[in-house]
Parts: structure tokens; C-alpha cells; sequence
């Protein structure tokens, strides 16, 4: 069983990293300190403005990751995005939502990817999507996404759409240096806009860590 401290602590990394304080302040359902278009569509409608804010922030924040990728002509979207976008928007004050973490989860997906492909010798191996599924592909999937959640847990930076982009990586959808360069613009760019977005439309979102 696990003491008060340990329970707080892991409501805060999942759900809200204010209840630390015992006071509660971080989902969006009340979010203390909110202002402008958040406090307006809550104070009015209850729980369909928060998905109205939801909807609003999710729609803003990816298409301007799609606007950069259509500029850049680079593979700035891609499918763990949209499941980070969510948390921006959905539960914007946890811990799993942080900029720290949705930085550094990505990142160390994509790190343990790699290195999930040279254990098994697929670096520059045709992707499983254009040769079909090989043990040695099976060997370094599973290895990435178990790299990817034990060190995201040693760092208790936990991002559950890093499993996800591991995945990408370690399938040879996206494991090209520039395509992986790609990658982590695309996920500074979301990580910037669900930031801006939030304080924008009233949500104070920490701009790194909810602890600092």
C-alpha cells in the first residue's frame, strides 16, 4: 500500500502535479487562476466548454504544425503528435502534459529507437512497412518501447505518445537522420504552440515543469 506522499505523488504525475500542495488546481475541469475563453466557457457550460476548449486549442495547435510542414515540406506530423496535442489540451497542468515531458519523452523515444536498430542491425534497413514484419524488427519494437517507458520512468518524465513515436522509429517509418531531425521540430513546434495556446486562450500551463 502506498503512503499519502506516494499517493499525491502519483495523482500529480498522471492527473494534476498541484495536489502536491493539497490544493487542487490543475485539471481542466476548474482550473484556478484561469482567465479569458477557458474561465468564460466554464463558468457558462460546464463541461461542454471545457471540450470546447479542447476541440478549440487541439485544432489551432495542429494545424499550425501542419502549416510547418507543408512550408518545410518535412514530415513534421505524425501520428504521436496528435495524442500529445490531447494532453495539451485536456489535462494541461499534469505532470504527463509538461513541456519537460513531452520534450524528454519524445527525445529518449527516439534515442532508445536507435539504439533498439543497431542492437538488432536494421539501421538503414528498409522500413517494416515496405518489407513486412521480420523477427529482428519484432526484437528491436519491443526493445524500444521497453527502453522508452523504464527510462521515462527513472527520469519520472512520463509521456505515454513517446510509446508511440518509438514505435514510428523502430518500424523505419521515420529513422533517417533528417527525417529524425524532423521529428524533434515537430515536436518543438507543438510543445510551443500548445504552451502559447494555453496562455493564450487562459490556462496559466507551466513554460517547462509544473515543480519549477
Amino acid at each position: 500500500m502506498l503512503d499519502p506522499q506516494q499517493e499525491i505523488d502519483h495523482i500529480a504525475e498522471f492527473a494534476d502535479s498541484s495536489v502536491r500542495t493539497l490544493h487542487r488546481q490543475g485539471s481542466l475541469v476548474g482550473v484556478p487562476g484561469s482567465y479569458g475563453l477557458k474561465r468564460l466557457l466554464q463558468s457558462r457550460y460546464g463541461n461542454r466548454g471545457n471540450a470546447v476548449y479542447t476541440f478549440t486549442g487541439s485544432l489551432i495547435a495542429m494545424a499550425l504544425s501542419g502549416v510547418a510542414a507543408w512550408g518545410f515540406d518535412e514530415p513534421l506530423l505524425f501520428p504521436s503528435l496528435g495524442a500529445t496535442a490531447f494532453l495539451f489540451f485536456e489535462t494541461p497542468m499534469a505532470e504527463v502534459a509538461s513541456p519537460r515531458n513531452a520534450i524528454v519523452g519524445h527525445a529518449v523515444a527516439v534515442a532508445a529507437a536507435m539504439l533498439a536498430l543497431a542492437a538488432f542491425g536494421l539501421i538503414d534497413a528498409p522500413s517494416a512497412y515496405d518489407v513486412g514484419v521480420v523477427p529482428e524488427r519484432i526484437g528491436a519494437v519491443a526493445l524500444a518501447v521497453a527502453l522508452t517507458g523504464g527510462v521515462l520512468r527513472l527520469l519520472r518524465a512520463a509521456h505515454p505518445p513517446a510509446g508511440a513515436t518509438t514505435i514510428i522509429v523502430s518500424t523505419g517509418l521515420l529513422d533517417r537522420p533528417e527525417q529524425l531531425v524532423a521529428v524533434a521540430t515537430g515536436v518543438a513546434i507543438l510543445t510551443v504552440a500548445g504552451v502559447a495556446l494555453n496562455r493564450a486562450l487562459g490556462v496559466p500551463a507551466p513554460l517547462w515543469s509544473p515543480r519549477g
